[in-house]
Parts: C-alpha cells; structure tokens; sequence
C-alpha cells in the first residue's frame, strides 16, 4: 500500500510540472486522437469524468461528444458506500462542486444511467503500464464499477504517465486502450 501512495505522489509531482499552454496542447492532442477511435466514433452515449487539473481536459470532449449528438454521463460518487452511478449531463450548469473540488451532477437535475447503456467508458487514471492496468486516484470507484461494465474502456493519459510497470493488485482490471498525445496504444491481450 505504501508503495502504491510513493508512486502516487511521484506521478502527481510530475504532472504539476506541466506548463498550462503545454497541458493545453497535449490535452488537444488527446482529444483529436480519440475523435478519430472507432470507439468514440461509433459511441452513442459515453462515459466520462469532469477534470480537473492535472488530468487530460475532458471539458473539450464533453462538447464535442453533445455536437456529434452523443449522451453524456458523469459519474456521482457516494463516499459511504464507495460506490458509484452514472448520471447524464447535458449542460454544464448541471454540475455541482462536492468534495475535493471535484464537479459532480446535481441529483435533481439529472437522470441516472444504466450502465449498460454506456458504450464507451473514458477511465480516469494517474498511472498506465503498457497492458492497461491503471493506478488510481486512491478511491477504489472506477475498479468497483469495471468489475460488472461490459463496454468499450479507453485511458487518457499525457505520455509522461505510461510507465513500464505499476503497482498492481488481483481486483486490477486493464483497460482496452490508452490514448496519448504521442498515440494509440492497444492493450487488448
């Protein structure tokens, strides 16, 4: 446990080290690249976090998701039972700030998702090893959720979070790719 922690703070080090027109660029390059994924592309409704720095901008891809007339769900997190739903978004004056300064949907004013209407699910991450496998933020929520999600999984991540090898334990589940600014990697075995 505590070298998962040491690893989380090194990367999280890293990534603060990004300049805001370098995280801006790189953010671009992301999203140009997974407009271009067939998984995007044939996506209906999508799954996705609402960043926050220094994570890959999701705010770009949330917009351009709703001019390609997809849906949209973010998640809501519920910190008693360390469970998460998904709850569609179609404007961001449906956000609301909850702890850590994460945006989260106002429960009033969305409507909660089946999972299984989710075709593609953007995976939140600090860490990537090269077969997918991720290291979180500490939370637990998105490796809950993945246990029963039979969707498309696709990462986000700046190159400088791939890394040859990650803390990982037996509940680990790898995503299907990794999308960089320096390009696609396939992490189906």
């Amino acid at each position: 446990m505590q070298e998962k922690k040491q690893f989380r703070t090194n990367i999280i080090k890293q990534l603060h080290k990004i300049s805001k027109p370098q995280y801006e660029q790189m953010s671009y390059q992301i999203a140009l690249q997974l407009y271009k994924d067939v998984s995007f592309t044939s996506a209906n409704h999508i799954g996705i976090t609402i960043s926050k720095f220094p994570e890959v901008d999701t705010y770009q891809i949330i917009r351009t998701a709703w001019q390609l007339g997809k849906k949209v769900s973010i998640p809501k997190c519920d910190p008693a039972t360390r469970q998460m739903t998904f709850r569609q978004l179609e404007h961001f004056n449906q956000l609301e700030s909850v702890y850590s300064n994460l945006f989260e949907p106002i429960v009033e004013e969305t409507e909660q998702t089946d999972p299984a209407q989710i075709d593609l699910l953007l995976v939140p991450g600090l860490a990537y090893s090269p077969k997918g496998y991720r290291l979180g933020f500490g939370g637990g929520y998105y490796d809950r959720f993945l246990q029963n999600y039979k969707g498309k999984t696709i990462s986000l991540a700046f190159s400088m979070q791939l890394q040859k090898e990650i803390p990982k334990e037996n509940h680990d589940l790898a995503v299907q790719k990794i999308i960089t600014n320096e390009g696609v990697l396939c992490t189906d075995e």
